[in-house]
C-alpha cells in the first residue's frame, strides 16, 4: 500500500474418532522413544539444555491435520505431545523435525489422524541432538480441528502489523488487540498480509499529538531496512516477542498470508527500487529472501513449501471454504494500469485458472475469498499508477479489472453463489457492496468485500471508491487524518460466524477494544 509513508468431495468421508488420535501414527517421522514430558524427570532440568525462544502457532488445520511450528535456541529435535484432554493424562508423543541454523531454527510438525470438531491441546519441546535426556521447558497450546458435519463456525480476520513506526510498546500493553481477539475464542484467524514491516525502521520513542510518547521496543533488525534473509527472520522475531500475540498464537490456528511489505511497500516482480535506503535493488532478490523468511516464521503446511506457493484453499467443514490468494508474487508491473487486453492482471494467468477451478469444485456453503488487495477502491502507488485492482475511472474494465471481471462473470456462469471478499491491506475499516445494477460492468452478481485492519500500524482516512463494478461503501470506521497511532481506538479486526442451523453468515468489524462497531447477516442462496 502507499500508505507506507516509509471431484466432489462428501464431508462424512473425513470423519475421524477419538481413538484416531491415540491409535496411528501422526507425522512422518512417527512416536519418539523418550522419556515422557508428562513426568517431571530429574533430566529435564540440566543445565544446558534447550530452550524455545519465540513461542508456539499451529496453522492450516483442516480435515484430520494440522501443522505445529515452534523455534529453539540451538540445533534440536522438535517433539510434539497432543492430547484431546487439557492435563494431558493420554498423550501422542510426534518425533519432529530437527530445528537447524538452514531454517533459522524453526520447524514445523504436521499432525494427522485427529479428530473431528474437537480441542486439541499439544505441548512441543526442543531435545538436545546428542542427548535425548536433555529437554527444553514444554510450551502448551491449544487449536480446535475442522468438524466433519454442520457446526457453527467463528473466525477473525485483519493484517498490518508494526507498520508505520508503530511498533511494541510494552507501557500500553504490547499488540494489545491480540487479547480483545482470543477473548472472542474463534475457530481460527485469517491474517489478510502485512504480518510484518520489513521495509518500515521504527525508533525508540515517538511523539503522539497529545505530547506523550510512543516508547517502541527495538532491535537490531528493525532498526534498518530488511535486506538479507537474517534481517527478514528479525523482523518475524521481533513480533514474536510480544505477550498478547504469542498468547493468541498459542490458542488460535491461524491461515496466513502475505502482501507487500513482507517485502517491500507496494513491490511487483522485476521492480528495481529507487530507495537509497537499500544497497540491494533488485525486487527479484528482496523477495526472494523475503518468502523464505516468510515460509519459515508462518505455519503453513510444509508441502507448500517446496515451491514456495502461497495461494491455497482451506476446508474448513460442510459450511465454509477460505480461498487464499497471492495477489503479489504472480501481478504485473504496477502502472496506469489502462491495459485493454489481460496481461495476467494482479492474480497471473495460472493461479487466476486455479481459483476458478477450485470454487467450481467447492461444496461449502460460504466460499470466502481472501484477497490481499481490495477489489472496488483506487490504491495509488504514486502519480498516475495504481497498486490494487481500480484506477479510478468508473467506466469500463481497464488493466487489472479485466481479470477480476473476467473472473465475477465466471462465479455467475457457473452459478457459484454465497462468495464473500475479505481484505485488509488500506489501514481502515469498511464494508463494500458490489451492485451489478449500479456498476459500468454488470455481467456479475451481487456480492460482499468487508475490509478490515490494521493490527498495531498507522490508520488512515477511506480510499476513493472505483464505479467499475458498482461498488457502494456501506460502513466505514477510519480517523480523520493520516497515521493515527495504536493509542487511538482506530485498529481493527473482522470477525465471521457462520450459523449451523440457518447457514447465515454474520460479519461483524470490531475495533481494539473488542466492541463490534457494525455488523450484517448475509442468508445464503440454495438452489
Amino acid at each position: 500500500m502507499t500508505k507506507t509513508r516509509s471431484g466432489t468431495r462428501k464431508h462424512g468421508s473425513h470423519r475421524l474418532s477419538r481413538r484416531s488420535l491415540f491409535g496411528g501414527a501422526l507425522a512422518a517421522g512417527g512416536a519418539l522413544a523418550v522419556p515422557s514430558l508428562v513426568r517431571a524427570a530429574p533430566a529435564l532440568v540440566r543445565s544446558g539444555r534447550p530452550a524455545l525462544t519465540h513461542g508456539t502457532q499451529v496453522g492450516d488445520v483442516e480435515y484430520g491435520t494440522g501443522t505445529v511450528w515452534t523455534r529453539a535456541d540451538r540445533p534440536s529435535r522438535m517433539v510434539v505431545e497432543i492430547s484431546t484432554d487439557p492435563r494431558f493424562r493420554r498423550v501422542r508423543r510426534l518425533r519432529g523435525p530437527l530445528l537447524t541454523p538452514d531454517s533459522d531454527l524453526t520447524g514445523k510438525t504436521v499432525l494427522h489422524g485427529l479428530p473431528a470438531g474437537r480441542d486439541i491441546h499439544y505441548r512441543v519441546s526442543a531435545v538436545d541432538v546428542r542427548d535425548d535426556t536433555l529437554a527444553s521447558e514444554p510450551l502448551i497450546g491449544r487449536f480446535r480441528t475442522v468438524p466433519d458435519r454442520a457446526r457453527d463456525v467463528s473466525f477473525l480476520w485483519s493484517g498490518d502489523l508494526g507498520g508505520q513506526g508503530w511498533g511494541i510498546d510494552v507501557s500500553r500493553g504490547g499488540y494489545r488487540i491480540f487479547d480483545a481477539m482470543r477473548a472472542l475464542d474463534p475457530d481460527f484467524y485469517l491474517c489478510n498480509g502485512d504480518n510484518i514491516y520489513a521495509d518500515d525502521p521504527i525508533e525508540p520513542r515517538v511523539t503522539l499529538p497529545d505530547g506523550s510518547i510512543w516508547r517502541n521496543l527495538v532491535t537490531e533488525e528493525k532498526s534498518k531496512v530488511a535486506e538479507t534473509l537474517d534481517e527478514y527472520r528479525g523482523n518475524y522475531k521481533y513480533n514474536l516477542t510480544d505477550e498478547p500475540l504469542r498468547r493468541f498464537y498459542a490458542q488460535v490456528a491461524q491461515i496466513q498470508q502475505w502482501d507487500d511489505h513482507e517485502t517491500h511497500n507496494n513491490w511487483y516482480p522485476g521492480e528495481i527500487l529507487d530507495d537509497d535506503a537499500y544497497t540491494e535493488k533488485r525486487v527479484d532478490v528482496l523477495a526472494r529472501r523475503g518468502r523464505q523468511a516468510w515460509h519459515e516464521y508462518t505455519p503453513i503446511t510444509p508441502k507448500y513449501d517446496r515451491d514456495g506457493r502461497i495461494y491455497r484453499v482451506l476446508h474448513h467443514g460442510p459450511l465454509l471454504d477460505v480461498f487464499v490468494l497471492d495477489m503479489r508474487w504472480y501481478r504485473d508491473a504496477n502502472s496506469a494500469d489502462k491495459q485493454t487486453s489481460n496481461d495476467g492482471g494482479i492474480l497471473g494467468h495460472e493461479q487466476a485458472e486455479w481459483l476458478k477451478r477450485e470454487l467450481a469444485r467447492s461444496t461449502a456453503t460460504w466460499k470466502v475469498i481472501s484477497n490481499d488487495m481490495p477489489l472496488g477502491l483506487v490504491v495509488t502507488d504514486g502519480p498516475s499508477r495504481f497498486e490494487a485492482v481500480s484506477q479510478g475511472d468508473d467506466g469500463a474494465p481497464l488493466g487489472r479489472e479485466l481479470q477480476i471481471a473476467e473472473i465475477l462473470t465466471f462465479l455467475k456462469r457457473q452459478e457459484i453463489r454465497n462468495v464473500v471478499w475479505l481484505t485488509t491491506d488500506v489501514h481502515y475499516t469498511a464494508a463494500h457492496h458490489f451492485d451489478p445494477a449500479k456498476a459500468a460492468y454488470s455481467d456479475f452478481d451481487p456480492f460482499w468485500q468487508f475490509v478490515s485492519g490494521p493490527l498495531n500500524a498507522g490508520a488512515f482516512p477511506p480510499d476513493a471508491i472505483d464505479g467499475t463494478f458498482g461498488c457502494e461503501q456501506v460502513f466505514v470506521a477510519a480517523p480523520p487524518t493520516a497515521n493515527a497511532s495504536p493509542a487511538t481506538e482506530y485498529q481493527f479486526f473482522g470477525r465471521v460466524a457462520i450459523d449451523a442451523a440457518s447457514r447465515e453468515l454474520t460479519v461483524h468489524l470490531h475495533d481494539n477494544t473488542g466492541a463490534s462497531l457494525w455488523s450484517t447477516t448475509l442468508t445464503p442462496h440454495r438452489r
